[in-house]
């Protein structure tokens, strides 16, 4: 029996961190049952090349990584995404655009390490605790028995994934 691929979003104001450390866990754990995508509601430009740094020195993919909008997405011959989670508070209180086929959202904030004012060891200090954060949360998520789950359940176990340390402000699950 074949097991299902799941196309998952990681949404962030700038798509330049938080998203894309997201996106690249989730492509090197996941890769097996997963096809992990990251966006931005006003994308930088750029990716934060501390964010490749960290990524890269735990072992995590960094080839092929653009800051983009999340309008790639919401178009007709886009991916259909399952999940779709923000992973900043800005990009939660935003209106998202409405992706096809209704996937399971819910919010994984953390606080955002490109913001951080101070030495570059403070900085990166700050990608690799936003490194931890983001890679606990998807362990627990790709642990889950997807298929087993109905999507009420699956949305409240997805909302508390976003609860764990280091999270951000609360948001209500929008299954």
């Amino acid at each position: 029996m074949t097991k299902k691929t799941y196309n998952v979003l990681f949404l962030c104001t700038g798509n330049s961190a938080r998203s894309i450390l997201a996106e690249s866990i989730l492509r090197k754990d996941g890769t097996k049952h997963f096809h992990a995508f990251s966006a931005g509601s006003l994308p930088k430009g750029q990716v934060h090349p501390m964010a490749l740094k960290v990524l890269s020195d735990a072992g995590y993919p960094i080839d092929g990584f653009r800051s983009k909008s999340w309008d790639e997405f919401a178009s007709h011959d886009a991916p259909q995404m399952d999940f779709v989670f923000t992973v900043c508070d800005n990009a939660a209180g935003e209106v998202c655009p409405v992706w096809p086929g209704q996937p399971i959202s819910a919010h994984w904030g953390i606080e955002d390490p490109a913001a951080v004012m101070g030495s570059p060891l403070e900085q990166e200090a700050a990608f690799v605790t936003a490194l931890r954060y983001m890679k606990n949360r998807i362990a627990a998520f790709t642990s889950l028995p997807l298929a087993s789950l109905d999507r009420m359940t699956l949305g409240a176990k997805l909302a508390e994934i976003g609860t764990r340390d280091g999270a951000t402000q609360q948001r209500p699950n929008v299954a």
